[in-house]
């Protein structure tokens, strides 16, 4: 995949699972850490002058906080980073956003970056919040800004939802999957960290907000059917209709997890694909036996 060189980077959340993929596929890069107390003061001596701001570092789900942390760590940091980023001379601000901005479940069709939104928690709120102040700093300052919007990574070394799921898979329990019938857009950290190489050095990327995702989403049965092969289980699949599987996740206490194994959530990746020319090149089979290697 050919692509235009992009500008030296400055990576915030450089050590974290997606970040440490960009910063290795980027180069030699400047980082800024943002979670001790001296924030502020660490943005300010910050070298922005012609890089390539690239913000990651977030309150993600799972970690301990209610709406002002999300907003403090989401928001006002975006906020400050971009303000100065622009201020300073930054050649461009890419954002690290999440497609959960578009609800927990999409429809047949999926969902685009035009599709509207509906965050459903406090993390997808902020990153929502997040995106709006970054793009209104940047347009108000004549910053180019792009935003990617990715649906579940995963990866060596991946937490959340992914580190859950191995987890279930990972065990002798026949699991009541087997009648699932639906579709989950997926991505490998890699590919994410392409897609990040890839807009924050491309002229057309700028001003846009893209989904990247594998072109082929994969139902929630045959995720864990791959991830149990890689682990050298059988599958252990057994059928139950979806009213039988709501009742169980409801008398256990596990209804909004289920939900997420459940229901489908794709997002198209065509506008990134069509228009820059990323393409995901890890297949399930083999970003599986990466992550779990």
């Amino acid at each position: 995949m050919s692509r235009p060189p992009a500008p030296p980077a400055l990576v915030t959340g450089a050590r974290g699972f997606i970040g440490s993929a960009v910063a290795a596929t980027l180069g030699p890069v400047a980082t800024l850490s943002l979670g001790a107390a001296g924030w502020r003061e660490a943005i300010r001596a910050a070298p922005f002058r012609d890089r390539v701001v690239v913000h990651l570092a977030a309150r993600t789900p799972g970690q301990p906080g209610g709406a002002a942390q999300y907003h403090e760590d989401n928001v006002d940091k975006a906020t400050e980073l971009a303000t100065a980023a622009a201020q300073a001379g930054a050649a461009r601000f890419v954002l690290m956003s999440t497609a959960k901005v578009h609800g927990e479940e999409s429809g047949p069709e999926g969902v685009s970056a035009d599709s509207p939104v509906a965050p459903a928690d406090e993390y997808a709120r902020s990153k929502w919040l997040a995106e709006q102040a970054v793009r209104d700093v940047a347009e108000r300052a004549g910053m180019p800004w792009v935003v990617l919007r990715p649906p579940l990574v995963y990866g060596r070394g991946a937490g959340g939802n992914f580190r859950a799921l191995v987890r279930m898979a990972d065990s002798p329990l026949w699991l009541p999957l087997a009648s699932v019938r639906n579709r989950r857009s997926v991505l490998h950290v890699q590919d994410l960290a392409d897609a990040v190489s890839l807009v924050a050095g491309h002229s057309a990327a700028a001003g846009r907000a893209y989904l990247p995702a594998h072109p082929q989403p994969v139902s929630t049965p045959a995720l864990v059917t791959e991830i149990r092969a890689v682990l050298g289980r059988p599958p252990r699949l057994v059928g139950l209709s979806a009213r039988n599987i709501a009742w169980l996740a409801g008398f256990i206490g596990v209804s909004a997890r289920v939900r997420k194994l459940t229901g489908s959530f794709v997002v198209d990746p065509g506008p990134l694909e069509r228009e820059l020319g990323w393409a995901a090149r890890f297949d399930l089979a083999a970003g599986l036996r990466e992550a779990l290697s």
